[in-house]
């Protein structure tokens, strides 16, 4: 818990209300903050297995999952590989695209980027985030084309590589998948409906601005659509154990889902959509983080025990 990455704070937050967890279930858990300690000292402290509850660069991006690797060590989510592709929000859409997934139209910026031929392709209003950062961070919608260099210049100070993408209007959404291999299934689906300042990082994590929908209420058949196109996406990635896909439903097009990005370690703080998927799914809070602590043991790839009413 807690790390490099600009998302420390909230991955504080997630790592305290796993250990919590951990705790209350009997199993002896214990803090790492790779932050404040040097990674290499995990080795040291003979751990039987890591929940990993980092968030962002650093944690989320393959690296600590590298090293977990070559000291032996299980760990919680996805591996190397699909750490590193995941968090490439670029990387992402081209594996989507090649798999016949929609995703928004898209663009890799630069500093000297011909911004009305951007504006021209991609329509405005335009989204405009770092290709590597969560949690809405040095993200900007951009309406008018005067303003993609700013959007530009905000985003670079968090990242080398800038994406602009169009802007889908309509319901926004998420869906948490757990499992792996023939065992993927997809927990209900969380409608995100934020105040009109926008999903920012404060109204993420700390507002109680932001209302949550779960289930959303759509028709049945679109749900299940989404469901299954959160589960493609999370198996191109090559994905394990759990992860959330965020979509957007195209209010100008039948309600058409776009996928956005992967989270392949989802927030666990009081504000998280994950747990509140599974709460929605009869899995109480604690029971989900035993259930993917249980995941790093092989023989017990299992479907989580999801109650449906």
């Amino acid at each position: 818990m807690g790390g490099r990455s600009a998302e420390r704070e909230i991955s504080l937050l997630s790592g305290q209300g796993v250990l919590n967890a951990l705790l209350e279930k009997g199993i002896d858990a214990h803090a790492f903050d790779p932050g404040v300690r040097s990674p290499v000292d995990i080795s040291k402290e003979q751990f039987d297995r890591v929940f990993i509850a980092l968030h962002g660069r650093y944690g989320e991006d393959g690296t600590i999952q590298g090293l977990l690797e070559l000291l032996n060590i299980p760990y919680t989510g996805s591996g190397v590989l699909a750490s590193a592709l995941s968090i490439d929000k670029v990387v992402t859409k081209q594996i989507w695209l090649s798999n016949q997934l929609p995703t928004p139209r898209y663009e890799v910026l630069s500093g000297d980027s011909n911004w009305d031929r951007i504006a021209n392709h991609l329509g405005l209003p335009i989204i405009v985030k770092p290709a590597h950062e969560g949690s809405s961070l040095g993200l900007s919608k951009v309406r008018r084309v005067e303003d993609l260099p700013a959007a530009y210049a905000l985003a670079a100070k968090l990242d080398r590589r800038v994406l602009a993408e169009t802007c889908i209007v309509g319901p926004e959404l998420t869906c948490p998948i757990v499992g792996h291999g023939a065992s993927v299934q997809a927990l209900p689906l969380i409608q995100i409906i934020p105040p009109e300042a926008g999903y920012d990082f404060h109204h993420k994590y700390f507002s109680d601005e932001t209302q949550y929908c779960c289930p959303p209420g759509l028709d049945p058949e679109l749900e299940n659509q989404i469901q299954e196109l959160a589960i493609s996406a999370y198996r191109a990635l090559g994905c394990r154990m759990w992860a959330r896909a965020d979509v957007m439903l195209d209010a100008a097009n039948q309600n058409k889902p776009y996928l956005l990005e992967m989270n392949t370690s989802p927030g666990m703080t009081s504000h998280s959509l994950v747990p509140m998927a599974a709460k929605a799914a009869g899995v109480p809070y604690t029971d989900l983080v035993v259930w993917i602590l249980s995941q790093t043991l092989e023989d017990t790839l299992s479907p989580l025990g999801v109650h449906r009413s």
